[in-house]
C-alpha cells in the first residue's frame, strides 16, 4: 500500500458529489494520490449527507464495516465529511472508535492539516460553519467526462422547518460569477458537453448585483455546445426573469425541478415554506407560457406531523395538476435540530407508507402518460455512453431530463448530439431510433 493514497465515498446530493472534487482538488494539491480500490488506500473518507435518518444509518452501517480494514490496517486513517460530521461530531468520535477525522463542509481547506493531526495520533475534528467560504479558488478534481457539477453557492437561508441544512451547511455564500464562468471555459476545452449549477436554493444567487438569472446568461454564452442544467429552485424566488433566460437560450435545458413539499397550505405553513399552493401553480402556468415545453420534477414529503388524510388528498391534487415528469418522494423523518423535530411525529408509519405508496403509484402512472405522448416526436439527446443493460444500446437524455435509449451505432458515441425519434415509452425511459447526427452549435430546445 502506498502512503498518501485516497479513497472517497460520496453519499446524498449533487452537492456532495461536486463537495467532494472540490476535496480531492485540495488534497491532490498537498501531494496526495486517487485510488478507486480501498485496499490500496491510507486515507479513507465517506462524504455524508444528513437530510433524512436512512442516510445517516447508511454511513453507521459502512463504518462498521470498516471495522474490518482498521484492524488489518490501524495506521489508516478514517474520515467523515460533510453533513453528519457537522451535526453529529461527539457521537462520531466517542462512539465509532474508527473515526479520526470529522471535517464540516466549511473547513475542507484545512483538511490537509487535519489528516496530518489524525497521522499523529490525534483525532483531527474541524466543523466550523463560515459565513464567507465559497471555495472561489480551489480548482476541482474532475475525472474526464461529460457532465460536470458547479457549486455555485452554499449554505441556505429558507429554514424549512425539516431541513438540517441551514445547521449543517451554514448561510447562503455566492461564489463570483466570473470564477464560474472561467470553471465552465475550463471543462469546456476537456470536452465536457453538461453542466449542473449547484445551490440548495440557486434563486438565491446574488453577487455583485448579479442575480441567478444573469449567472445562467453567463454561463450559456460561455460555450453554445455545453448544455446549461440547476438545481434546486425554491418556488418563493423564482423570477419572471430567470424563466425568460431560461427561454432565450437554446443551450440552457428546458427544465425545472420545484420542490412542492406538500399540497396543504397549512401544512406548508407549518414547514415554512413561504409560499401557498396558489403562488406555486400560478409559477407552474406562467413558466409553461414563457417555456415551451418545459418538464418539471418536484420533492414531495409524506406524512409531516399533523398531516391529515384530507391534506394528503390536496397534495395528489396538485399532482394531477402539475402532472410532474418526474418526483422525489419520501416519508418524513424528524431531523434533530429542526423546528419540526419539537413536532410531535403523530402520523403512524403505516400510514406514511401507505400515503407514500399511493402518491408514487400516482406519480409513475403520470410520467407513463407524459411519455407515452412522446411516441412519435423526434428529440434531441445528448449521448452519455451505453445503455446499463446491454452495450449494444446507447444512453442519453433530452434537455427535459429524459433517458433516451436507441440502438448502438458505430459513427454515433459519447458526447455526441443526435436527432432520434421515439418509438417506445416506460414511465421511466423513452426508447427510440436515430434520425441523424446534429453538429454542437445546431443545439435546439425544442424539437417537435
Amino acid at each position: 500500500m502506498k502512503t498518501n493514497n485516497i479513497y472517497i465515498e460520496t453519499y446524498g446530493c449533487q452537492m456532495n458529489l461536486a463537495d467532494t472534487e472540490l476535496v480531492l482538488g485540495i488534497l491532490t494539491n498537498k501531494g496526495y494520490s486517487v485510488t478507486d480500490d480501498i485496499s490500496d488506500a491510507n486515507v479513507i473518507l465517506l462524504n455524508t449527507c444528513s437530510v433524512r435518518d436512512n442516510a445517516e444509518q447508511k454511513i453507521y452501517n459502512r463504518l462498521d464495516h470498516l471495522k474490518g480494514i482498521k484492524r488489518e490496517n490501524p495506521e489508516a486513517v478514517i474520515g467523515i465529511l460533510g453533513c453528519m460530521a457537522e451535526r453529529l461530531r461527539k457521537s462520531l468520535v466517542e462512539e465509532k472508535k474508527i473515526v479520526d477525522v470529522v471535517v464540516g463542509p466549511d473547513e475542507y481547506r484545512r483538511l490537509p492539516e487535519y489528516l496530518d493531526i489524525a497521522f499523529g495520533g490525534e483525532k483531527g475534528i474541524g466543523v466550523k460553519l463560515s459565513r464567507t467560504e465559497t471555495y472561489d479558488d480551489i480548482i476541482p478534481y474532475r475525472e474526464d467526462g461529460l457532465s460536470a457539477w458547479i457549486s455555485v453557492m452554499r449554505g441556505c437561508d429558507k429554514f424549512c422547518t425539516f431541513c438540517v441544512v441551514p445547521f449543517t451547511r451554514g448561510r447562503e455564500r455566492s461564489r463570483a460569477l466570473e470564477s464560474i464562468a472561467a470553471e465552465i471555459k475550463q471543462i469546456s476545452g476537456r470536452g465536457f458537453r453538461e453542466v449542473t449549477l449547484l445551490g440548495q436554493n440557486v434563486n438565491s444567487y446574488l453577487d455583485n448585483g448579479n442575480d441567478f438569472a444573469d449567472l445562467l446568461a453567463a454561463s450559456a454564452v460561455v460555450d453554445r455546445s455545453i448544455r446549461i442544467r440547476f438545481t434546486t429552485s425554491h418556488p418563493q424566488d423564482l423570477s419572471d426573469k430567470l424563466l425568460y433566460t431560461i427561454a432565450e437560450h437554446p443551450n440552457i435545458c428546458n427544465y425545472i425541478h420545484l420542490p412542492v413539499q406538500s399540497g396543504s397550505n397549512r401544512v406548508l405553513e407549518l414547514m415554512n415554506r413561504t409560499y401557498t399552493i396558489e403562488h406555486y401553480l400560478n409559477l407552474i402556468e406562467k413558466a409553461r407560457k414563457i417555456i415551451p415545453g418545459v418538464s418539471f420534477s418536484t420533492d414531495i414529503i409524506s406524512g409531516f406531523p399533523t398531516e391529515t388524510f384530507e391534506d394528503h388528498i390536496l397534495t395528489l391534487d396538485v399532482m394531477q395538476q402539475v402532472r410532474y415528469d418526474g418526483a422525489f418522494m419520501f416519508k418524513y423523518s424528524p431531523r434533530e435540530g429542526t423546528k419540526a423535530y419539537n413536532m410531535k411525529d403523530d402520523v403512524p408509519e403505516e400510514v406514511k407508507t401507505k400515503r407514500l405508496n399511493e402518491i408514487i403509484d400516482l406519480q409513475h402512472s403520470i410520467s407513463f402518460e407524459i411519455n407515452q405522448a412522446q411516441i412519435g416526436t423526434e428529440e434531441i439527446i445528448l449521448v452519455e455512453g451505453f445503455s446499463k443493460k446491454s452495450d449494444q444500446f446507447l444512453s442519453g437524455r433530452t434537455d427535459t431530463n429524459k433517458i433516451v435509449i436507441i440502438p448502438r451505432s458505430e459513427e454515433i458515441k459519447s458526447g455526441d448530439y443526435v436527432k432520434v425519434k421515439i418509438n417506445r415509452a416506460t414511465s421511466a425511459t423513452l426508447f427510440g431510433e436515430l434520425v441523424e447526427k446534429m453538429e454542437p452549435h445546431s443545439l435546439s430546445a425544442n424539437i417537435a
